[in-house]
């Protein structure tokens, strides 16, 4: 048990990683809320100190604004429903004992860390190219003509480039779940003449319940700031603007640096938002 010197002593050598962590973040807060209140427009040479929260309405105010919450919640939700259902799937297949287990284990895990940039190319390039992509041959050969996917469709295109490459990590957390599960209680239930599907829905499914929370935690708090993948596909075009991606053109296409803040600040409060209230759900989940 832990004694009061060594409690005193854990938080002394942890203040000073503390105090850098708040800095870290703190700092570019603050700098960004400040330049939210101002007209900065450095092309231009505008920097005008009156703009109080005009910035704001601004930004709340278009209709780009909306569009680009619209975007990014059926873009999370898309991504969200793929990797759940996916990783399920897949958990249970890597829980059955197959040959070279610990290999295949390894290759569906792959995908997680390879860089957001670097995944968005290769499937731009490899996959969805509609002239020389292993998707626009594989049409070919049964006849059919290609699709543009970064054209025609391009949210479901990103939406399927970052599900690939958060799949492994859903995969991983409920492959965890799984094997965590009693096997006795299993067996009693396929020697009670449970089917594969009674079982599934009435053993393994509640019991993966809080992993499968917990993936849709991480996973919403991530994927609201979506860019990389964008930015190398569709360069926010063809309705794939997300709210990111909409500060982003502010700030560095339009030049307007006290908009695009502003636009950054809301994008924060947003996400707080979306954290606190999955976090609610989460805690009530884990307590149950």
């Amino acid at each position: 048990m832990a004694t009061q010197h060594s409690r005193s002593a854990a938080r002394v050598m942890m203040a000073p990683a503390v105090f850098l962590l708040l800095v870290w973040m703190l700092v570019p807060l603050c700098l960004t809320l400040y330049f939210s209140l101002l007209d900065y427009r450095p092309l231009r040479g505008t920097f005008d100190c009156c703009e109080g929260l005009g910035n704001y309405v601004r930004f709340v105010s278009s209709s780009a604004f909306q569009d680009s919450v619209v975007t990014t919640l059926m873009m999370v939700g898309g991504i969200l429903v793929i990797t759940v259902i996916g990783g399920i799937l897949l958990a249970l297949l890597l829980d059955q004992p197959i040959f070279g287990q610990g290999v295949v284990r390894i290759l569906v895990i792959a995908p997680f860390f390879v860089m957001p940039t670097v995944a968005a190319l290769v499937w731009k390039n490899m996959f969805m190219n509609p002239v020389n992509g292993l998707l626009a041959h594989l049409w070919r050969f049964f006849g059919a003509e290609p699709v543009e996917w970064l054209t025609n469709v391009p949210l479901l295109s990103i939406i399927i480039i970052v599900s690939w490459m958060w799949l492994p990590f859903a995969t991983l957390i409920l492959l965890t779940a799984i094997q965590s599960l009693d096997s006795e209680q299993l067996e009693a239930a396929e020697m009670d003449g449970a089917g594969f599907f009674s079982r599934f829905g009435y053993i393994i499914l509640p019991h993966m319940a809080r992993a499968i929370t917990v993936v849709i935690l991480i996973q919403t708090i991530f994927l609201l700031s979506i860019f990389a993948e964008i930015f190398v596909t569709t360069g926010g075009g063809f309705g794939t603007r997300t709210l990111t991606y909409l500060v982003y053109q502010r700030v560095i296409e339009s030049q307007n640096v006290g908009l695009g803040s502003a636009g950054g600040i809301i994008a924060v409060i947003l996400a707080n938002i979306v954290a606190f209230f999955l976090m609610r759900i989460v805690g009530k989940n884990l307590d149950a």
